[in-house]
C-alpha cells in the first residue's frame, strides 16, 4: 500500500488526473488530463512566442482581456490541482501504508501540492492586481507610429511643495529611442533655460513669438519649468483637449516647448511625482549608485543647513535618501543636479528586472500608480516592454544642454542645440531608408 500511495500520488504530480483514470474516477481523471495537456500546450505556445515574438506575448499579457484570461486560468488550474490531489489522496490507499512511508508520502504530497498550487493563485493574484494597475495608470487610445524611426517620450519630474504654487517640473528629460534596435540617448533639459521657443503651431508660439519671456510672462520667473506652472494655473483654456487625451494643459505646454527647443517631435510623456518617487525606491528595496563626491541632505527649506551626509562610494539608498541625492542643492550647481537625476534614472531602469518585479509586484504597482501619470496607451505596451529589454542590452548615451557642452541657457542657440540633438538621434531606420 506504500509502493501504490507512491505510485498514484507520483502520477499525480507528473500527469495529474492519471491517478484517477488508474485507480479512481475516471471521468475525473479524463478531464484532468486533458487540461493537464492543454495547460502543457499553452506553456509550450508561451515559450515559443518568448523567443520568435516576444511583443505578442507581452501584448497579451499587458492587455486587460489578456490579463483577465491569465487570472480566471491559473485559478481554474489551481482548484483543479487541490481537488485532483486531494482525491488521489482518498484513492492511494494511504491510511493503509506504513506510518513511515505514509508521513513521507503525505509530507511530500502537500509540499508539492502547496507549491504548485500556491504559485498558480499567486500568479492569478499578480495578474489581476497588474490590471488594475495598468488600467490606473495607461490610457485607451490609438497607438502612435514612429517619427524619423525614432519614439520620443518627455519624462518630467515634478516638484510639488509648500513654498511653491502648483508643480514645477524640476527635472526636464527626452528620451529619445529607436524604434527597431532600443538604442536610446536621454537629453537633459536645463530648468533654468530661458527664452524657450514653441512648436509652430503652438497657442504659446502665438503668444510669445520672440520666446518664452522675452517680454515678461506671467509667472513670477520665465525660466522653461515655468512654462507649466503658467498654463496649468492661469491659462488651461489655451490646450482645451489636454485632459480628454490623457494629459494636462502644462504638460501640452511643456511638449510644445521642448519640441521647439529640439526640433524633435514627442509622441508621448510620463510624469514622475518626485516625492512619491521614494515610495518607488523603497518597492524595489533601494537603489545602488555609486557617488562621486558627498552629497548633503538638507535641514531648512532655504538649502543652507546640512542635516547628514551621502557618503561617496557606492551606497544602497532607500527612497528617502535617493530622492535627496537627486534634490541636493547645497553647494552645487542645477548642473550638478541633472546630472545626479540622470544617475538615478538610469540605476532604477537597470534595477528593474523581471525577478525584482515579480516578487515585489504588489508594492511595485501600489507605488507606481501614486507616482506616474502618463499618456502611453495600454495596448501599446507590450511594444514599448519588448523595445525596452533591447535597451537593457546597451549603453544610453545622454546628452546635457548645459554649459559643458557650450550651451549658455541664459541665452540659449536653438539652432546649435537641435543640431546636437539631430547628431544623437539618427535612427538605423532613418539611415537604411536613406542609403
Amino acid at each position: 500500500m506504500t509502493k501504490r500511495a507512491w505510485w498514484l500520488l507520483g502520477l499525480n504530480i507528473l500527469i495529474p488526473g492519471s491517478a484517477q483514470l488508474l485507480a479512481g474516477n475516471r471521468k475525473l481523471g479524463r478531464f484532468g488530463v486533458v487540461a493537464s495537456f492543454i495547460f502543457v500546450v499553452l506553456v509550450v505556445i508561451a515559450l515559443v512566442l518568448s523567443v520568435a515574438a516576444p511583443a505578442v506575448l507581452l501584448t497579451i499579457g499587458s492587455s486587460t482581456i489578456g490579463l483577465w484570461a491569465i487570472a480566471l486560468g491559473l485559478a481554474f488550474y489551481a482548484v483543479l490541482w487541490i481537488v485532483l490531489t486531494l482525491n488521489a489522496w482518498s484513492i492511494s490507499g494511504l491510511g493503509r501504508a506504513t506510518p513511515s512511508g505514509r508521513a513521507v508520502v503525505a509530507a511530500f504530497s502537500a509540499i508539492v501540492l502547496v507549491v504548485v498550487a500556491g504559485t498558480a493563485g499567486y500568479g492569478a493574484y499578480v495578474a489581476t492586481t497588474a490590471n488594475s494597475f495598468l488600467s490606473d495608470v495607461f490610457i485607451a487610445a490609438p497607438t502612435k507610429e514612429p517619427i524619423d524611426g525614432r519614439y520620443n517620450i518627455l519624462l518630467l519630474g515634478g516638484d510639488a511643495g509648500a513654498d511653491r504654487d502648483g508643480l514645477r517640473p524640476d527635472s526636464i528629460t527626452l528620451a529619445s529611442i529607436d524604434a527597431e534596435t532600443g538604442e536610446a540617448v536621454l537629453i537633459g533639459l536645463p530648468r533654468n533655460m530661458e527664452l524657450t521657443p514653441f512648436v509652430a503651431g503652438s497657442p504659446l508660439a502665438d503668444k510669445y513669438p520672440d520666446g518664452y519671456g522675452a517680454y515678461g510672462c506671467d509667472v513670477d520667473v520665465c525660466l522653461l519649468n515655468s512654462i507649466y506652472t503658467e498654463v496649468e494655473l492661469n491659462t488651461p483654456e489655451l490646450y482645451p483637449d489636454a485632459v480628454a487625451n490623457g494629459s494636462t494643459p502644462g504638460i501640452e505646454a511643456m511638449r510644445d516647448a521642448v519640441e521647439g527647443i529640439t526640433g524633435l517631435g514627442i509622441q508621448y510623456y510620463a510624469l514622475i511625482d518626485m516625492q512619491g518617487f521614494s515610495d518607488l525606491i523603497d518597492s524595489l528595496g533601494g537603489v545602488t549608485i555609486n557617488v562621486e563626491e558627498a552629497v548633503p541632505i538638507h535641514a531648512d527649506a532655504e538649502f543652507t543647513i546640512v542635516a547628514e551626509w551621502i557618503p561617496a562610494g557606492v551606497q544602497v539608498m532607500d527612497g528617502y535618501h535617493a530622492l535627496w541625492y537627486a534634490r541636493s542643492r547645497h553647494d552645487t550647481t542645477d548642473y550638478d543636479r541633472m546630472e545626479r537625476q540622470r544617475q538615478l534614472q538610469q540605476a532604477v531602469v537597470e534595477q528593474f528586472t523581471p525577478a525584482n518585479v515579480l516578487t515585489k509586484f504588489q508594492a511595485i504597482a501600489s507605488a507606481s500608480s501614486k507616482v506616474v501619470t502618463t499618456d502611453v496607451p495600454q495596448g501599446s505596451l507590450g511594444y514599448f516592454v519588448n523595445l525596452a529589454s533591447k535597451t537593457r542590452t546597451m549603453p544610453i548615451g545622454s546628452l546635457e544642454l548645459v554649459p559643458a557642452n557650450d550651451i549658455d541657457p541664459e541665452f540659449p542657440d536653438f539652432e546649435y542645440i537641435r543640431e546636437l540633438v539631430a547628431g544623437v538621434t539618427v535612427s538605423s531606420v532613418a539611415d537604411d531608408s536613406s542609403e
